[in-house]
């Protein structure tokens, strides 16, 4: 409680950053450097109890081993011994850092818990970080209060296959994580969370200042209110998507174009539309310049890189440029689950499979009239075979909706005996669909990165994507000068996409082409580029000498 009533009664305060920033830069820098300071003294006693508790933990786990002869987690722990597994490559600018780093990494994810693909960078990240400097201190700030320690990381073994070192990794609680659901704020939605995320952001400096700052969930003004009350505190962030974005921006404005694409196209329009495009540009400029505070940038697409490069990159102090690193994805697990060979290919049956969660982004309806449009027009045999089959996960009610309307669909569009739908499917039941299925469909607009078109890839489905974001731009690319899937905007461009990965002459060859595309995004590929992004961050916190002087 007393967290929370201190976080509480920071939120004036926090109101008063803007104020102070237009009545100058010394008053301005001399606020946060107090602030700070106030911050630092405060949680000098929790960072010298989690430093103990380490060693403390190191100790215990030393012991057990020697004691059982053996490594407890099936020889994962052996991994622990083997300092420079991703350090091939690197470049050396880690300091100390090729073992003897020992500094604290406060990762900034307030939901650590929810087993997503943005859990599994975070997870992936922390792994390759305990990998590359043994001795960093790992401190995840999150609000799950309902588990503790064991319970999360057991969850990330049994989710992810991550396997982590224990004793340098601790979890502090955050008392204030609804300051940032979208339910919090039902209106000007961008503007609260983000000022839902410098409350919670307080909350966490307020238990601990670390020494390095990494946002992996893209909270961009936690990173700016990082560099407003510690400037010399390096920070890093992972971005998997730009708050906002020069497509959104351009798709309110109906005659763009991009003005019929995304939930909120052509919205633009009247008294309210352009006053929702003034806040909305307002916004972005904020965005851009708490975003650029960051050391270090990370993004997991091509798409994405470009669209934080035109907003943080003109105002960046950084010469580090803004580097793409795809997100760890099961590659291997598929390879090893799903496949792919000449006997595989006799039992692959015409069956278009579309994963994705029921949100309105994921433009299931554009997929269903493609669909129909498909059966209807096309003569080949492929079409008379053909079946539509939609996986996904139902949040809540408004979901639910959604299923409904969409089974609504399929009957007007007479197509009801060619779609299933399969809610809230298991793993082996969606492992059971790749192995079936011949191609993976994707509809949504501007898809940031695409994991599940990776998936697709690595079980050597034959992709028909979306021409936009990440699937077009990094994913579904030529290998070895040939196709791996194909493109489509229109419901008649994915008819003809249908056509063709159904009716292709040598099916198997543009599938082991894609298994191979999928290679690139291994969890092996995105740790050794999160530590060639990480090293410099290492080495700017040598540089000012953080540790050191706080532990005098």
């Amino acid at each position: 409680m007393p967290s929370s009533i201190s976080s509480l009664a920071v939120v004036p305060a926090l109101c008063l950053i803007p104020i102070l920033a237009l009545a100058g830069p010394l008053l301005f820098r001399a606020v946060g450097a107090l602030l700070g300071l106030y911050l630092r003294k405060k949680t000098d006693g929790r960072l010298s109890h989690i430093l103990e508790l380490t060693e403390q933990d190191e100790k215990k786990w030393r012991e057990g081993r020697r004691s059982s002869g053996s490594s407890s987690s099936s020889g994962k722990d052996e991994e622990w011994e083997e300092v420079d597994t991703y350090t091939v490559g690197t470049s050396g600018n880690g300091g100390k850092g090729e073992a003897d780093w020992d500094g604290v990494v406060g990762f900034f994810h307030p939901f650590c818990n929810a087993g997503g693909g943005g859990e599994r960078v975070l997870w992936a990240a922390i792994r390759a970080t305990q990998q590359r400097w043994p001795k960093a201190k790992c401190i995840v700030y999150t609000g799950d209060h309902d588990v503790n320690k064991d319970a999360i990381l057991s969850r990330v073994e049994n989710r992810f296959n991550i396997h982590l070192h224990p004793p340098t990794v601790n979890f502090l609680y955050l008392t204030t994580r609804h300051w940032v659901l979208a339910s919090t704020w039902p209106r000007f939605t961008l503007a609260g969370q983000s000022f839902g995320s410098l409350i919670v952001a307080w909350d966490a400096f307020s238990l601990l200042v670390p020494d390095i700052f990494v946002d992996t969930m893209g909270y961009a003004f936690a990173l700016g209110l990082s560099k407003f009350l510690f400037p010399e505190i390096p920070t890093a962030a992972y971005v998997h998507y730009p708050t906002i974005s020069t497509d959104m921006l351009e798709s309110l404005d109906p005659t763009s174009t991009v003005g019929s694409q995304g939930v909120h196209a052509g919205q633009g329009t009247g008294t309210r539309g352009k006053a929702k495009k003034l806040y909305w540009k307002l916004f972005a400029k904020v965005y851009s310049h708490v975003g650029a505070s960051a050391d270090v940038v990370m993004t997991n697409s091509t798409w994405t890189m470009g669209h934080i490069q035109k907003l943080w990159g003109p105002l960046r102090r950084s010469n580090r440029p803004i580097a793409v690193v795809y997100p760890p994805v099961a590659v291997s697990e598929l390879e090893q689950e799903v496949e792919v060979s000449p006997e595989s290919e006799k039992k692959r049956e015409k069956v278009l499979l579309y994963i994705a969660q029921f949100r309105p982004e994921k433009n299931h309806q554009l997929i269903l009239q493609a669909f129909a449009e498909f059966v209807k027009t096309s003569k080949s045999p492929a079409a008379k075979e053909a079946k539509l089959v939609l996986v996904g996960s139902v949040r809540d009610d408004h979901d639910s909706k959604r299923v409904y309307q969409l089974r609504l669909l399929v009957n007007e569009l007479h197509i009801k005996a060619r779609v299933e739908f399969h809610l809230d499917a298991s793993w082996p039941e969606i492992l059971e669909w790749l192995r079936r299925a011949s191609v993976g469909v994707n509809g949504m607009w501007n898809e940031h990165f695409g994991i599940g078109v990776v998936e697709y890839q690595a079980a050597g489905l034959v992709s028909v994507v979306h021409d936009s974001g990440g699937p077009k731009m990094d994913i579904v690319v030529d290998v070895e000068g040939g196709f791996t899937g194909f493109h489509a905007t229109t419901p008649s461009e994915f008819a003809e996409g249908f056509e063709k990965a159904l009716s292709l002459e040598n099916p198997l060859e543009v599938r082991l082409r894609a298994r191979e595309s999928a290679k690139r995004f291994t969890e092996e590929e995105f740790a050794r580029r999160w530590v060639r992004e990480m090293e410099p961050v290492i080495g700017l916190n040598e540089l000012k000498v953080t540790t050191e002087k706080r532990r005098v």
